[in-house]
């Protein structure tokens, strides 16, 4: 089924500033809530909907992108453009904050469905991946090394030694939060917060996991393997759900976000999907024309120098560029043709030269409509 649009679900135009993001999101969270529509899938997935997003437009970064690719910018959590395939987890851990009391006083994701425990996300990775050329043009599988939190495997993340090792907390008994009546002017208030003694756990360890030392974590390398898209640039942030730090003691994974960096290639200059080749052929190969091999970003393509092709010229080759990311199309190859005026000639390749200035055929006849190298540069760009 076709997703639909992000600023249509939020019921806000594209001018909309983020407060206005934030509290259209908050009414349409609070409509479609779990906790008010109990067994209702239509609720639930609504719910879903306006937090995914929100999860974009939020974002300056993520929203320019949608503004720009649509849908197909934000190809999801595996290893994809931030976007869709979002968890009730994630969600809960992400965005309660921005229901202040709402159900319960613990933010719209706390309330009776969570059992008023506070759901923890882990820490976010960032590594950078550099890529060649032909990585960008074709994507990329990628396996990268981290070092991360991961969930004890002793004691399953609780931190306990074993089960008779943990019990339920005498402070909130097990609730994972206090209530307070406090007498105000306008009579007594009630307010919940999370218990300072469990932490919002609703259980205390007596006894620790000798592995991990009652933290619920360990320290370990992991490998982790992302397929990136064709057509990325330097700059552009992935996000691979799930693969970040684990919490302490329970909780969602937090994020690895991979930002894209680009290795220089020995012959081509990239210029947005456009790719930029400066050809230098002689001399007699300007004026009487030949044939050239010239790279792309995959293997060399043979092309035809026309005879008295002047300096500057430039030749396009059509699709053989980098595509556009997540979407249809691609870039072209734009050869620029140098001719090489070498530095220093024997006598007689000067004698030879002094004839051909004598010559009506060497007489400079300037092309009134040529506006120079930078003006056609400047057209090919905009």
């Amino acid at each position: 089924m076709e997703k639909r649009d992000y600023y249509e679900i939020l019921g806000v135009s594209k001018n909309a500033s983020k407060e206005e993001i934030k509290k259209s999101y908050r009414k349409q969270a609070l409509k479609f809530h779990p906790d008010k529509n109990p067994g209702d899938k239509k609720a639930e997935e609504n719910f879903k909907e306006a937090a995914e997003a929100y999860e974009v437009l939020s974002n300056d970064e993520k929203r320019a992108r949608y503004d720009r690719f649509g849908h197909s910018g934000m190809s999801g959590a595996n290893g994809g453009f931030s976007g869709s395939g979002m968890t009730m987890d994630d969600i809960f851990s992400s965005f309660g904050d921005i229901f202040g009391d709402a159900f319960g006083g613990f933010g719209a994701f706390g309330g009776s469905r969570r059992g008023g425990k506070r759901v923890i996300k882990g820490t976010n990775l960032r590594v950078k991946v550099k890529l060649n050329l032909h990585e960008i043009a074709n994507g990329a599988e990628k396996k990268i090394k981290v070092t991360k939190y991961d969930t004890c495997v002793a004691c399953g993340g609780t931190g306990a030694a074993d089960s008779n090792s943990m019990s339920t907390c005498s402070t909130c008994h097990g609730s994972g939060h206090v209530t307070r009546l406090t007498n105000t002017m306008l009579g007594q208030m009630q307010t919940a917060s999370v218990c300072p003694s469990c932490g919002g756990e609703g259980k205390t360890i007596t006894k620790k996991c000798t592995t991990c030392y009652g933290e619920g974590i360990v320290e370990k390398e992991d490998i982790i393997k992302i397929n990136i898209p064709a057509g990325v640039a330097k700059g552009m942030q992935m996000t691979v759900s799930g693969k970040g730090n684990a919490p302490r003691r329970g909780g969602v994974n937090g994020d690895l976000l991979v930002v894209v960096d680009e290795e220089d290639h020995q012959d081509l200059i990239r210029e947005g999907n456009d790719l930029i080749y400066n050809l230098f052929i002689s001399i007699p190969d300007a004026i009487l024309g030949t044939h050239v091999e010239v790279p792309t970003v995959d293997n060399n393509v043979k092309i035809k120098i026309e005879p008295g092709t002047q300096p500057g010229k430039i030749l396009r080759l059509r699709g053989k560029g980098l595509p556009e990311v997540n979407g249809y199309g691609r870039g072209d190859l734009l050869v620029n043709v140098n001719v090489w005026i070498p530095k220093t000639m024997s006598r007689e390749e000067s004698k030879t030269v002094e004839k051909f200035r004598e010559s009506e055929s060497f007489v400079p006849k300037p092309d009134k409509d040529d506006k120079g190298f930078f003006e056609r540069m400047r057209g090919y760009f905009e």
